[in-house]
């Protein structure tokens, strides 16, 4: 997998656009001056969450004695999942009656909006199946999160002049091209745990 595929792959589970709405809510009651602030800090403490996952999440994996097809195979099920719920939302999606009114602090813009276990699960899986490019995960994390950052400060601007209904279109290709990579994923997984079975 190249670093384009994997920054692709977690741009798409880091699911912005559909993040767009609840970023707004979330954000509504806290001062205008000191919201491009809090929403930078909020991303921030997601990277540093999404990169020690990266890092250090396949040890706990190890621990637990989770082969690499099972990881595969999960993880090609969790991405399926969350590109269904993009494609079919369920009715309380946007997350609006969860918002709070006062600022928020890591939850929930950061955990578990951006740094979610989806998103958590798919940086485990790259650095168990290709743990001597854990650089070049970074890399693609990085450049995910900043395509992502660049869009949730554009949240507004994106609401006003696109419209919530082309912002769900998108979400839907979005989930659409997921769905894609998820059965590749599990496939691939099936694929290692057959050979895995054919060498024991």
């Amino acid at each position: 997998m190249s670093i384009y595929s994997a920054a692709i792959i977690l741009f798409l589970v880091l699911d912005p656009l559909g993040n767009v709405p609840v970023f707004i809510a979330a954000l509504r009651h806290v001062p205008e001056a000191r919201r491009r602030i809090v929403l930078a800090r909020e991303l921030v403490i997601a990277l540093i969450v999404l990169a020690a996952f990266l890092f250090f999440g396949r040890y706990v994996l190890a621990g637990m004695h989770i082969s690499e097809p099972a990881l595969s195979i999960g993880g090609g099920v969790v991405l399926f999942l969350i590109a269904v719920r993009m494609i079919f939302p369920p009715a309380t999606a946007d997350g609006f009656a969860e918002v709070r009114d006062e600022e928020p602090l890591i939850v929930p813009l950061a955990v578990p909006l951006v740094a979610g276990p989806s998103a958590m699960a798919t940086l485990i899986l790259f650095a168990t199946q290709y743990p001597d490019r854990l650089l070049d995960w970074l890399i693609a994390l990085v450049a995910a999160w900043f395509a992502s950052s660049v869009i949730l400060f554009s949240a507004d601007i994106l609401r006003r002049r696109l419209g919530r209904g082309f912002l769900v279109a998108v979400e839907r290709l979005m989930g659409m091209i997921l769905i894609t990579m998820a059965v590749q994923m599990l496939l691939s997984g099936i694929a290692l745990f057959i050979a895995y079975d054919v060498l024991v």
